[in-house]
């Protein structure tokens, strides 16, 4: 073997395979998803993607405060707290204090909010509706039902991931460059 192929075996030997790693394509179909609903939602309703998640759970809960929104969606809290400012400002919510939660602030949609959750609502379902038709209706319960499992087990990712950097000692890549600058 020579050495051109020696390195690209060595290299692919200690390289993710793509063709394998359930990561990347989550990744890969959660970011084209999301990209290809927030062009349309822009285009069609002037909203991204964000403002289209916010809407849901107002939808679904009627008041949300910003925390619920970032737990439940995974989206950073000043994404979301400047996504309700912006709601609020096109008059899309209400924000008001909930005394039952002591100084927390919550949303609740306004009907102009409501009304553009239902307009948009008809082209998130037929998304779903085209995403979803190379699948059987009993492969979409599967694949609800391994997802729900995914989603409920990502702590123990978050703990597995600490134990095996303490276990291996993996140093942030800013303290390894400083060590190996200190030992030049």
């Amino acid at each position: 073997m020579d050495s051109a192929n020696a390195c690209a075996a060595s290299t692919s030997a200690r390289s993710v395979d793509l063709d394998t790693y359930v990561p990347a394509y989550l990744t890969w179909t959660s970011n084209k998803l999301s990209r290809g609903a927030s062009q349309c939602y822009i285009k069609h309703f002037d909203i991204g993607i964000e403002t289209w998640r916010c809407l849901v759970l107002l939808a679904i809960d009627g008041t949300v405060s910003a925390p619920h929104v970032s737990r439940v969606t995974g989206m950073d809290k000043s994404s979301v707290s400047r996504c309700f400012k912006s709601m609020q400002e096109r008059g899309l919510i209400r924000i008001s204090q909930d005394n039952n939660l002591g100084r927390a602030r919550v949303a609740a949609l306004t009907e102009r909010g409501r009304d553009l959750h239902d307009d948009i609502r008809e082209v998130a379902m037929e998304r779903e509706r085209a995403f979803l038709a190379v699948l059987s209706p009993g492969e979409v319960n599967v694949l609800l039902a391994m997802f729900r499992k995914l989603h409920e087990n990502l702590p123990a990712v978050e703990v597995a991931t600490q134990r095996y950097i303490d276990k291996r000692q993996v140093k942030p890549k800013a303290i390894r460059d400083a060590v190996s600058f200190e030992s030049e």
